[in-house]
This record gives C-alpha cells, structure tokens and sequence, in this order.
C-alpha cells in the first residue's frame, strides 16, 4: 500500500536533513504508529504521504514515495486527496463550512461526485463514526472529540485508501481521546483501512497499532518492528512499558489488564514511598482568590459560581472534559477576560482594576495555540523583546534554553519550527521574564516523554523557588509527576478538588496508568512503584 525508497527531505533553509534515506513498506490493512522525538521527522513523514511535502512546504526531496501505485510528489496532494485523508493535529485547522453536514460533504463537491452518491457517503459517514446526532450542529459548538471525529468524516467521505491522523489525540481529554481511537480501530478492523498515525501520548495508542516506527531524529536509521519489540529498546516508552523494563517483566505488557497479571506479584512486596508527599496547602498565603465567578460566551455559559483559591508556591492542575471552563478561568486570571459577575483577585487586588499590563508583568500565560506569541525573527529576538519588556536586560537565559531542549533553535526563525518545538519556545518566551505566577493551558502538546519530564522539573523548581504554577490540561502523567493539587471543572463548575494522590485514585478517567495498575493513591507515577519495591 505505501512504499519510500531512500527518501530525504531538507526543509528550505535548513542546515541538515529531517529525514535521510528512508526506506519503508505499509502493507493494505496495517495500523503503523510513528513515534520520536520532538522534531524528529514524525510531521514530515506524514506529509510525504500525500504531497504536502515537497508542494506545499518546498525544500529539496529526493527519493521515491509511492502510495497505492501513485506518486505523490508527481500527483499533488489535490490528486492525492481521494486516496489518502488527512487528519491535522487541530481539526479546526481544516474546516471550511461551518455545519457538520456540510463539512462532511464539502470535499466531494470538489471532486464533483453526483448529488445521490454524495447523501449515500454522508449517511454512511454519519453511522460509520456514531456521529448522525452531531448532522445539524455548528461546528463551532462542538466538544474537542466530536469535532476530531467529523474531521475524520470529512475525509472518510472520499472513501480514501490510507488515514493519515498527526497526533490526532493531542488536544482531547481522556475520555474523547478513547473515543476517538476506538472510532480508528473500527474503521481499521471492519474496513481494513490502511492508518497511518503519529502520536506522543503512547499510554493512549500502542495496543491498537500492528507495528511501532520509531524516528530517532538527526536524519538516524529509524527502527520498525512489533509494540513489545520496540518499546523494549527504545528510549521513549509509556509509564508501564518503563516499570516492566525496570522490573524484567515478560512478555512487556502493553495494556493494563496484562499488566496487573504481573503486577500481582509486587504487591505483597510494595511499601509506602517515603518522597513525592503532598505539600502543605492550608498556610500557603493567597495569591489568586476567585469568588462566585461567572461567565459566558453568547448565551453560553463557560464558567459558573466558580470558586477558587491558590496559594504562594502552589502547583495546582486544571482537569476536566474539553469545553469545561478550563481555558476560560486561565485566560480571567490573566485579565484577558473580567468577570461578568463575581470577581478574581490577584494579591488582594481585583484584575479589574489592574489592568492587563499590570497583570502580565507578573503573571505569565502560554496559551494553546503557541503562534499567538511567536512573532520575532528569531527566538533569541523573542525572548530578548520579552526581557526588555519587563524591564529586564536581554540575554541570561541559557539554562532555560537548555532544560528546554531549545538551544540548538536560538537563532531559527519559531514559525518554521515543528508544533513540539513552538510549544517549547513560547514557553520560554513567557518563563524568560521569571514571573511570579505560571498559567500554562496544554503545555506538553507535541512534547516527548524526556521534554515533558524536563518541564515538570523545570516547573517544580520554580514551584519550589516560591513561584504558583497553574496548568490546565488532558496530560495525566504529568499530573501525577509534578502537581501538589488537582481541580476538575465540569460544566463550568468546581466538581472536585482536592491533593492529586486523592483526587487521582481510582479515577475511571484522570488515573495515572501507575494508579489503574496498583489502585493504590501512594503510587501515581514509575518512580514511586521502583522507590517501594523491595529488591
């Protein structure tokens, strides 16, 4: 089905290729997962397959890539459309209409398909994805997983022969994250569609996928084979397929249920870790007090009688079904947003009365969508115009470049880098101005497994400096590694709150794959299992 002969691909202006001499072979019906690095070449493979790369991003290819018999790079990704669907990291990226019915049609009008045979792939599209409730709505009123699943509709409708989703699960919360590969597996086991996926969260994907790719980044050999055959030698591993490399477990279990087989022999051996304990939070001294906060877009209401208050060196994470408010409460914390009614103090002070430059030389928010800060030419220049705006001088930021993985990128141009890489440069284009309270909203999305330990270290250190950290996000794993506290909002509304190790255990949804193994709150994380095992 998909076939590359010694492909290499340089991107214009790039010093060394992404991908360098690769070789490959699909066959019909396969359900390949593409891991690595951040900036490994994840992205960019994918793009080959339909001929984005090189028609749409230029640079210099070389090399064969052939997808059912055709020729990408000959044929164009509009001649390639019907044969391969896309599926972006954010499905809004790819919406043309504003009504689900309608998005679901719009490609095959391009195509000029008959009227008939159009309402037929519709009708089937809609049952195919259990998305036929969904026909009427507004694309914009949809949940994070139901409008990844119409974009996966959306290309579904040309009946392509090969799905190609990039990180397709990247901004979903657990549940619309499970729904959506369940959706992929379905579409594989029952029509033998071809997929082809990319993703970092491996905990979410590896017991779907026949075969593991692994990128190695810097032009290496890339490594394929079986999930337990490479996940036992590579590096980047989900929290279980580590514990059992530690252990010496075998067969390596890839889902939970094999894994609680074996865990079954640790657990009269297991004794209470004597790190990671909660801290303290009742004497902390208030920086954010939230009172009967309420807000709502249009009619809609986001946030409702909120309340909430977050200490001086607190760690603090925002869980919660995508659409419940959690983006809405970082964006009133900043100022970009004021109360409609209630109030949101910083150090006593009410964000309305402060106003948002006042807030912002203290407060430090990354956003989603990280292009909304990147703008200079270089991310030396962003960080530098950073700096200088809060009164700082340029420079001195080494070290945050460094915990970051971003120094080797001072000097490139942020647009032109990979999603992993602008998430972690508008990160550090907000902690270079060291502020006193950190909102981050999904700040591992593209991140590693190494990057993302890298920046829960980097985050507790300035938690532990006496700095309040707040993050909004789907990411459980890193919840259970870095955060003192745990928030879930639902509706709008404050449903739980409570220390993480509380809050985690036995959860069906925001447990760590550590806690569903053990179901124990004393282990969230790999490093608390090994710290009480007794060897």
């Amino acid at each position: 089905m998909i076939e590359l002969r010694n492909v290499t691909y340089s991107y214009p202006d790039s010093e060394a290729p992404v991908l360098r001499d690769l070789s490959l072979r699909v066959e019909e019906g396969e359900f390949l997962l593409v891991i690595g690095a951040s900036g490994a070449g994840k992205s960019t493979l994918l793009r080959c397959l339909n001929g984005l790369v090189p028609h749409f991003y230029g640079g210099v290819f070389r090399g064969e890539v052939r997808v059912a018999g055709h020729d990408p790079v000959a044929e164009s990704p509009r001649g390639m459309s019907s044969l391969v669907g896309f599926v972006f990291q954010d499905p809004e990226a790819q919406f043309v209409v504003d009504v689900v019915e309608d998005e679901l049609a719009f490609a095959m009008e391009n195509h000029n398909l008959p009227q008939s045979l159009m309402r037929k792939r519709v009708e089937e599209v809609l049952d195919q994805l259990d998305i036929a409730p969904l026909r009427g709505r507004r694309i914009s009123t949809l949940s994070g997983g139901e409008k990844q699943r119409v974009a996966i509709g959306a290309v579904l409708t040309l009946q392509p022969k090969v799905l190609v989703l990039d990180e397709p699960t990247s901004q979903l919360d657990p549940q619309a994250a499970e729904e959506v590969l369940t959706t992929l597996q379905k579409l594989n086991t029952d029509l033998g569609l071809t997929i082809v996926l990319s993703e970092h969260r491996l905990e979410r994907v590896v017991q779907y996928a026949d075969r593991i790719l692994y990128l190695p980044g810097g032009g290496g050999p890339p490594f394929i084979g079986r999930p337990r055959e490479v996940l036992a030698q590579v590096e980047l591993a989900p929290p279980l397929a580590r514990l059992a490399r530690a252990l010496g477990w075998e067969p390596l279990p890839l889902t939970i249920k094999e894994g609680r087989k074996l865990a079954g022999r640790l657990t009269c051996n297991l004794q209470p870790p004597t790190s990671n304990l909660q801290l303290p939070t009742s004497n902390l001294q208030p920086v954010i007090d939230i009172r009967n906060l309420w807000f709502s877009y249009d009619g809609c209401e986001a946030l409702r009688g909120v309340e909430l208050t977050v200490g001086r060196g607190e760690f603090v994470a925002l869980m919660g079904r995508n659409g419940s408010g959690k983006t809405t409460l970082l964006k009133h914390i900043v100022g970009l947003l004021h109360p409609q009614q209630g109030r949101v103090e910083l150090w006593g002070q009410d964000t309305r009365r402060m106003g948002t430059e006042a807030i912002v030389r203290r407060v430090g928010y990354v956003p989603q969508n990280p292009n909304a800060l990147l703008f200079a030419d270089t991310l030396r220049d962003e960080l530098d115009f950073t700096r200088r705006s809060h009164g700082l001088q340029p420079g001195g930021y080494d070290e945050l470049l460094r915990t970051l993985g971003m120094e080797r990128h001072a000097n490139a141009y942020p647009r032109d880098l990979s999603a992993g890489e602008r998430q972690r440069a508008a990160l550090a284009a907000i902690l270079v101005a060291d502020p006193e309270i950190i909102l981050l909203d999904e700040p591992t999305r593209g991140l590693d497994y190494h990057q993302k330990r890298a920046l829960a270290d980097f985050l507790m250190r300035m938690r532990d400096g006496g700095r309040t950290v707040i993050i909004a996000t789907h990411d459980v794993e890193l919840v259970a590694r870095c955060a003192d506290r745990v928030v879930i909002l639902g509706e709008g509304q404050v449903v739980v709150d409570g220390p993480a190790r509380e809050v985690m255990t036995n959860s069906l949804v925001f447990s760590s794959q550590m806690n569903k193994l053990f179901r124990d709150d004393r282990f969230l994380t790999v490093e608390d299992v090994l710290e009480a095992v007794e060897r």
